[in-house]
């Protein structure tokens, strides 16, 4: 089983996912992905961010 840190850093999300840090940071801005910010710093808990995936998927390829 692979292990995996619970927290991850904005960079770390950006391969995660594979999208942009620029694309990330403002959707974390507009509170349309799951962050915590800790001082200056974001952090996003992987169990949070795969469940918010899930709930982004269409079914059956067309919009809820």
């Amino acid at each position: 089983m692979e292990r995996y840190e619970k927290w991850m850093t904005i960079n770390e999300l950006a391969q995660y996912l594979k999208m942009s840090r620029t694309k990330l940071y403002g959707m974390a801005q507009r509170g349309e992905i799951p962050v915590s910010k800790i001082g200056n710093q974001w952090r996003f808990d992987r169990e949070e961010v795969d469940q918010w995936m899930k709930s982004q998927t269409r079914k059956g390829g067309k919009e809820a």
